[in-house]
């Protein structure tokens, strides 16, 4: 089990999701944040929790 995030970052990562390109590579998700964020803590936070989503939906995709 992981550490449970704030709402702050799970609405801040919904809102992005909808407007950017995010792939379920943590690397790459940490690219496209670089700009976006002044804390490598929060933009880690984001970009990890974005990778999460899009894993989830992937499988889900999967399933169907």
């Amino acid at each position: 089990m992981g550490r449970i995030k704030t709402s702050f970052i799970k609405r801040t990562s919904k809102e992005l999701m909808k407007g950017n390109e995010f792939t379920d590579d943590f690397e790459k998700n940490k690219k496209i944040l670089n700009g976006i964020s002044e804390s490598k803590r929060i933009r880690n936070m984001i970009a990890g929790y974005i990778t999460r989503l899009k894993k989830k939906q992937s499988k889900i995709y999967k399933l169907k």
